[in-house]
């Protein structure tokens, strides 16, 4: 917010005219990420895959899934993704953990009909409300665009609020049907640009996780030679509890 001007100093309360209240203060805005760097992740990241879904709690593993999903479920699942047909994409926070995944499963080759593929994603707890779940989708869109699909859509309880809103914004047809709901989201043909923005983004986003695996090793590194330098420093024949 600009700064008020300051007023010219006035000999007498006439001068200074009837005092006028500044009007309230607007709220502050949420954090919200300009750019996130989303990687597309390969069979090597199935422990990290496992280890984000299974720290959602139970409301949020019931409107990922549509149901109550145990550890053993989940786990199935992670195991059965199938990465040479599919795309599977994340967010990493600096300690390399996945805050923020999507599955984008794409239909079998030479299916008859509309070339669809369906979005399924999820964010932790504590990283909401900076638009994650909304890149991811725009995200899914390019790279189901320039595959050649014709239309994006998400299969979700009528509850999950949040990600049916995420789809109505793009401008997504939803469909409800009791308890659950349909979206569907036409796509446009692939052009040049949106495959070089496709190009630029993933390579954007191989570099900033390949800097916060440099980060990581440095910042380990940092931590072995504290503790070393830490055990010449004692005297000899001192241990850690002397």
């Amino acid at each position: 917010m600009p700064n008020a001007p300051e007023l010219s100093p006035a000999a007498g309360p006439e001068a200074a005219g009837p005092a006028v209240s500044p009007p309230p203060a607007a709220p502050p805005a949420a954090p919200f990420a300009p750019w996130i760097p989303i990687r597309s992740l390969s069979p090597r990241q199935r422990e990290r895959i496992a280890a984000h879904l299974l720290a959602l709690s139970e409301r949020d593993r019931y409107l990922r899934f549509g149901y109550a999903a145990g550890d053993a479920q989940i786990q199935r699942y992670v195991d059965g993704l199938d990465f040479d047909r599919d795309e599977v994409f994340g967010v990493f926070n600096r300690r390399l953990q996945l805050i923020a995944l999507a599955h984008l499963a794409y239909p079998p080759p030479g299916q008859p009909g509309p070339q669809a593929a369906e979005f399924g994603g999820s964010v932790v707890a504590a990283a909401r409300g900076r638009g994650y779940g909304a890149r991811l989708f725009e995200h899914a869109m390019l790279h189901a665009r320039n595959r050649g699909l014709d239309t994006l859509f998400i299969h979700a309880l009528s509850e999950n609020t949040a990600m049916l809103r995420i789809a109505r914004k793009a401008g997504a047809r939803v469909e409800r049907d009791g308890s659950e709901s349909d979206a569907y989201l036409k796509l446009p043909h692939d052009t040049l640009a949106s495959q070089v923005e496709q190009w630029v983004g993933d390579g954007a986003a191989e570099i900033d996780y390949r800097l916060k695996q440099h980060s990581r090793l440095v910042g380990s590194l940092i931590d072995a030679i504290g503790e070393v330098r830490s055990g010449i420093g004692k005297r000899p024949g001192q241990t850690a509890k002397d």
